[in-house]
């Protein structure tokens, strides 16, 4: 059980850093490629678009082919992205690399949260859930360092292709010790035709808790993967006046608010599964406070007021997790990983919406100067989260409510509410 979760997990830590490797290359990627900053943005924008359309073609194949072989499809396809990016001499040639990661990246996850649901045992999969997310982001932060040096010491096609290797490695671990259940190696669903994966979706979305999960991940994420993303630091320097190592620091401490948040959420909705969307709302309102303190505060906010916005918008990643269990515990596990896809797609939708927003009204506040985003022009892009969190609210408030009365007549005996 323990082998398959950790060569899962480290199938999932390694996407994370295929994902992020580029946040350190920036630099290196506009020298050879020749490109503007828009086109760099590029990249990161595509891979994540990729990423959030494949979600629920990806769940409908776990389903189908089971969690084994898909993961070592998505593996494969990793580290070869990685490897044509690595000889990459195009900027078309590198734009493929990176949507080819995204599709890889996308065929991990869900994979990883089957393996749960078919390994633990149902009250410790919330919390496993949860500490998979959470380590999962060390990824993130070991592209950083690792990267940096290998791009220094060793050059582009070098670190890229270094990257690469670990695919190879971690698909022969897939080979080794994964197994799709306890009773199997490949376990696989029935045949498909086009009717029977619109059942199958429609089946899944028709219940109000997939719906509920999918508002859930939809209003959490969004704030802390716009400020990791692309413009928490450019808000914390030119929006609130901090140096860039002050920036710097309020960043990572998000990433610790992400990784010691995870495990709490995943040990309070275990023991509290009734009350998942209460904690989920109490979560939604707090970054909604704190962030209308920092917005409304006359002049640059001081530096504990930041911290706060900085720890509490971190919750917001683990928190969206709490959406996977409601398609979990809502879904026969025939359509787990179906589910899981639609819920998937709904974080980095919003995510995509907001940094999409806040970079057009940037420019609207601030027209024929980019290199001039004053504090009221980010009040203003920042704002415009507001109008994501009112559609995620109201869509949770409707959802718990039909997903109650729906649980209340066909799973009150086994004791699951949302």
């Amino acid at each position: 059980m323990l082998t398959v979760w950790g060569v899962g997990l480290a199938v999932y830590l390694v996407a994370v850093f295929h994902r992020s490797s580029l946040a350190v290359a920036g630099l290196a990627a506009s020298e050879r490629f020749d490109i503007s900053a828009s086109q760099l943005a590029t990249f990161t924008m595509l891979q994540l678009l990729v990423y959030a359309g494949m979600q629920i073609p990806v769940g409908l194949l776990v389903d189908r082919f089971g969690s084994r072989s898909v993961m070592l499809a998505g593996t494969l396809m990793l580290a070869g992205a990685q490897a044509l990016f690595a000889v990459a001499e195009s900027y078309p040639l590198a734009l493929l690399a990176r949507t080819l990661v995204g599709v890889g990246d996308a065929l991990t996850f869900i994979c990883v949260l089957r393996l749960v649901s078919r390994w633990f045992p149902a009250r410790r999969v919330p919390l496993v859930t949860q500490l998979t997310g959470t380590l999962g982001q060390v990824g993130a932060i070991g592209a950083a360092i690792p990267m940096t040096y290998a791009l220094g010491r060793w050059g582009w096609t070098t670190a890229y292709l270094g990257a690469a290797v670990l695919g190879s490695v971690l698909a022969v671990a897939i080979l080794v010790a994964v197994h799709d259940s306890p009773d199997g190696r490949n376990l696989r669903g029935p045949r498909m035709s086009w009717g029977a994966m619109r059942q199958t979706l429609s089946a899944s979305w028709a219940h109000p808790g997939t719906r509920l999960g999918f508002w859930m991940h939809f209003s959490t994420q969004f704030s802390a993967t716009a400020l990791s993303l692309l413009w928490g630091y450019p808000f914390l320097v030119r929006g609130e006046g901090l140096s860039s190592r002050q920036a710097g620091v309020l960043l990572s401490l998000m990433i610790v608010a992400v990784m010691l948040s995870g495990p709490v959420l995943g040990w309070l909705i275990g023991r509290h599964p009734w009350h998942r969307s209460t904690i989920v709302l109490t979560i939604v309102w707090s970054i909604v406070a704190v962030w209308t303190v920092v917005l409304v505060w006359p002049g640059e906010a001081p530096l504990p007021v930041l911290v706060a916005l900085v720890l509490v918008a971190g919750v917001g990643g683990p928190a969206s997790m709490i959406g996977f269990d409601l398609g979990r515990t809502s879904n026969p596990v025939e359509r787990l990983a179906s589910a899981s896809g639609i819920i998937n797609q709904a974080g980095f939708t919003a995510s995509l919406i907001l940094v999409v927003a806040i970079g057009v009204i940037l420019d609207w506040r601030t027209p024929g100067d980019s290199t001039a985003y004053t504090p009221e022009a980010f009040r203003w892009a920042m704002s415009s989260q507001y109008v994501l969190w009112g559609i995620g609210l109201v869509q949770i408030w409707r959802y718990r409510r039909k997903a109650r009365a729906v649980i209340d007549r066909t799973q009150l005996e086994s004791g699951v509410l949302a």
